[in-house]
């Protein structure tokens, strides 16, 4: 036995003793209440006040074992948090199976009764023998495609879950280093002391969230007095678990797990570039990338190309790949990165009209075109709301008047409408300014131009109303389409274990940030349309401009120049490089 599992059994004996103790006070007015009544009974208590003061007593303890039973009830019934996964069965990756086993023979401990993937750079082992696990496994899967495991029956040993990242980006020797004090995990685990004060604190947690249930608040109460009576023993007793674990498991693949340690840091960084730079864009746009766990190698080998990670990394890339130990690797791709939709997004459990998938090669044209002709419909509509001609850009000295909110039947409400827009809000400063120049051209006119956002913005600095007034329209309008989205933008349930997405990638962005954006996309777009630049696919930054076939990186800072400071020359200068004809009308759709 590890030094360190007597003292995580110590710890939950303790975590027990809170729970012998609430028991103990719950069953202190009944133990009260038979005393009481056996003196009456016995002649001992004759006469007043002892049949009121029995009376009492015998209601508190009524009223406290009802109060107590049901709050017993709640911790013990109520469902513990579930992680969604993807199972695994033995069928469909039979060398990991083995695997695993092969591991919890050499450390002399029960193998896992189950193997799951989690779309997450990390490796767990989580106890599902609750019937509620049992019944909400198909419930939090909601059907994703992909091969579904077994669940574990009650005193089954745990449940191995794998970062799935780790089986695309791990060679086979890496990852059995990195299971093996995972796996060793379940001998500590499946101590009778240990596994019950596991089990009364996840009954806690659970009843917590049962308590934020409307009529329910009183069970709250208590489980968080209790929780935070046991928390610093339950801590101390999961320490002493993972050090006992650690231990055990050194002594297999103990040089090679170092190495293999690196490689979880490389993972965790490619993981969160992918997902926010190339995931997230595609995920706003109603479309999920079906094979992200691939993605994680080309991310991965571009950031070591680019950075130098580490000596010999192409040979490394030469061994077995963990994937290796599944039947059907891209089945369980597209499982694992529609979960991760719904887990990093909130996007919905099905593939749909609506949230369909897209392979790599169709980024370029699905994900990354679309968002450009998107963005730049939505900065056209919110010009057309504030009144600003579709022609020649308004005086710089005459501000924008705020005109009225468009009607929605209106064309120029309509993304990528033709020639209408110029149409709104005629009677406004912007028009009677623009009145006094020169008549526009016919192409000028027949639609949207990159003109007409360049001469908007340049108005003399940065802080300028004209800037603002169109950052607030963008904001506003995404905020509206969030909201008519749902829960596939992210919305997700109010409480619980079902609240979608568990880890949202959506930080606050301010509104220059939005415009910024905006007027990226329709810089590209211009670019696609008049100068030969194609959308492309960048594996550590998302939606990239290409021209000739090379990355463009440094548009970023001209649009930035122009946004922040009102100065258009750096842009128009790259502009004109290009080729790009900025009174040419973009297509919008």
């Amino acid at each position: 036995m590890e030094a360190n599992v007597p003292s995580a059994r110590s710890r939950a004996l303790a975590v027990l003793r809170v729970r012998s103790r609430a028991s103990a006070v719950g069953l202190l007015p009944a133990a009260l209440a038979v005393v009481l009544v056996a003196a009456r009974a016995t002649g001992r208590l004759a006469g007043d006040p002892w049949p009121t003061v029995t009376l009492v007593v015998c209601v508190v303890a009524v009223l406290v074992l009802l109060v107590g039973g049901a709050f017993a009830a709640v911790v013990l019934r109520a469902s513990p948090a579930v992680t969604p996964t993807v199972q695994l069965s033995e069928a469909a990756a039979p060398d990991l199976y083995r695997l695993v086993r092969d591991l919890a023979d050499r450390m002399d401990v029960p193998p896992p009764s189950a193997i799951a993937l989690t779309p997450d750079c990390d490796s767990w082992l989580e106890d599902r023998s609750h019937a509620a696990h049992r019944r909400g496994a198909a419930r939090v899967l909601g059907g994703a495609p992909g091969p579904v495991g077994p669940e574990s029956a009650p005193g089954a040993a745990p449940v191995l879950v794998i970062g799935s990242p780790f089986l695309w980006w791990m060679r086979v020797a890496e990852l059995r280093a990195v299971l093996a004090p995972v796996v060793a995990g379940t001998g500590p685990s499946a101590h009778p002391d240990i596994a019950d004060a596991r089990a009364f604190v996840r009954g806690l947690d659970a009843a917590v969230d049962v308590g934020g249930r409307r009529g329910l608040g009183w069970i709250a109460t208590p489980a968080r007095l209790l929780l935070r009576l046991c928390r610093t023993d339950a801590a101390e007793m999961e320490r002493g678990v993972a050090a006992a674990a650690s231990e055990r498991a050194q002594g297999v693949d103990y040089g090679l797990r170092i190495v293999a340690q690196e490689q979880v840091g490389l993972a965790y960084a490619g993981w969160d570039r992918l997902l926010t730079r190339v995931a997230l864009p595609a995920w706003r746009m109603g479309r999920w990338p079906a094979h992200l766990d691939a993605g994680v190698v080309s991310a991965l080998t571009e950031l070591s190309r680019r950075d130098r990670l580490a000596e010999g990394f192409t040979s490394r890339l030469g061994e077995r790949p963990a994937c290796d130990l599944l039947e059907q690797p891209g089945l369980i791709d597209e499982a694992t990165s529609l979960l991760a939709a719904r887990l990093f997004h909130g996007g919905p459990a099905e593939a749909g009209p609506d949230w369909s998938p897209v392979d790599w090669a169709a980024y370029p044209e699905e994900v990354v075109d679309r968002k450009w002709r998107t963005e730049a419909a939505r900065l056209h509509a919110a010009l057309d709301a504030l009144a600003v001609p579709v022609g020649r850009p308004a005086s710089p000295s005459a501000p924008a008047a705020p005109a009225a909110p468009v009607s929605s039947a209106s064309p120029a409400a309509l993304p990528g409408s033709q020639g209408a827009s110029g149409a709104a809000g005629a009677a406004g400063p912007a028009m009677l300014a623009a009145a006094d120049s020169p008549s526009p051209t016919a192409d000028a006119l027949a639609g949207p131009t990159l003109e007409r956002v360049l001469g908007y913005l340049t108005d003399g600095g940065g802080e300028g109303a004209a800037g603002e007034a169109l950052a607030g329209r963008i904001t506003g309008e995404l905020a509206r389409e969030e909201r008519a989205a749902g829960p596939a933008a992210g919305a997700g349930k109010a409480r619980g274990a079902d609240t979608l997405p568990l880890f949202p990638l959506q930080p606050p962005r301010s509104g220059r940030d939005l415009l910024a954006d905006h007027v990226t996309a329709m810089v590209c777009c211009a670019a696609v349309d008049s100068a030969g630049a194609t959308p492309g696919l960048d594996w550590l930054d998302g939606p990239v401009l290409l021209v000739g076939g090379d990355r463009r990186s440094d548009l970023a800072p001209r649009v930035l120049s122009l946004v922040e400071d009102g100065n258009p020359e750096p842009l128009r200068d790259w502009l004109s490089a290009l080729g790009v004809r900025t009174e040419k009308p973009v297509r919008l759709v």
